[in-house]
């Protein structure tokens, strides 16, 4: 195979899929893995796509590898935000008991909670404050603190996680796409989402405009494991799935 065709190729599953692994060029393509990691850097170098670790995403898609600070976060898009938790708020009744994630998204949804006999468990610090002076019921999950996120993660965090079965798990992400699902850029919060969401009933992802195609280092859920609640969609591919709920007012 001409060297030409086969960046066309690798172009063409890019551009169809979004984003793409070394080993899927490999298997897709039949060629070996020096020829593919080749070929992404010299595709990345004339613009034609971003080489990210472990593969590749089309031009448009942004990948993030580390976190911004809590500070930095909560002035973003505070209006998709709001639009957003006022709809999650309604969605928790009397006798739920929910995991509310760390994240600036979910924070703001407990403004906005009436429900004072549904019961909270939360890895977000300034969360569970936050639901105790709201006259919530609350418990907070024992671990390592993460400074940038406000959040406890780690390996006891998940032990105790593993103990309770939710009804609703309300998640913040750093990235929505629709192969590589919800991405956050830490191993360890990654690990803590991905077992609340385990343990939860129904998981709602509270996502403004901004999340969709954005990666970031780890996956923790798949697309269609959480319903993802947003305000308006402006990339095509999203307005057919069938678990995103628009909430735009305007």
């Amino acid at each position: 195979m001409l060297i030409e065709e086969r960046h066309r190729q690798i172009l063409d599953i890019v551009e169809e899929r979004k984003s793409v692994t070394i080993q899927e060029i490999i298997d897709k393509l039949n060629i070996s893995e020096s020829t593919a990691r080749r070929d992404l850097t010299v595709l990345d170098a004339h613009g034609q796509l971003i080489k990210v670790h472990g593969g590749a995403t089309a031009l448009g898609m942004n990948y993030y590898t580390k976190d911004d600070d809590v500070s930095y976060r909560q002035d973003l898009n505070r209006e998709e935000k709001r639009e957003i938790v006022e709809y999650a708020a309604t969605l928790i009744r009397s006798n739920d008991f929910v995991y509310l994630d760390a994240g600036t998204t979910t924070e703001m949804l407990i403004d906005y909670i009436t429900e004072k006999n549904a019961v909270f468990v939360t890895n977000g610090t300034v969360h569970a404050k936050k639901l105790a002076q709201n006259g919530c019921r609350t418990y907070i999950l024992g671990g390592e603190l993460k400074v940038a996120t406000e959040a406890v993660v780690g390996a006891e965090a998940v032990a105790g996680l593993e103990k309770y079965n939710f009804t609703k798990g309300f998640f913040g992400t750093n990235g929505i796409s629709l192969q590589k699902g919800f991405t956050t850029p830490d191993v360890s919060e990654a690990m803590v989402k991905r077992v609340a969401m385990k343990q939860c009933d129904d998981c709602y992802a509270l996502a403004d405009s901004s999340k969709f195609n954005h990666i970031s280092s780890v996956t923790f859920a798949d697309f269609e494991k959480a319903k993802i609640i947003t305000t308006s969609i402006k990339n095509e591919e999203y307005k057919k799935c069938k678990n995103i709920l628009e909430v735009n007012k305007r």
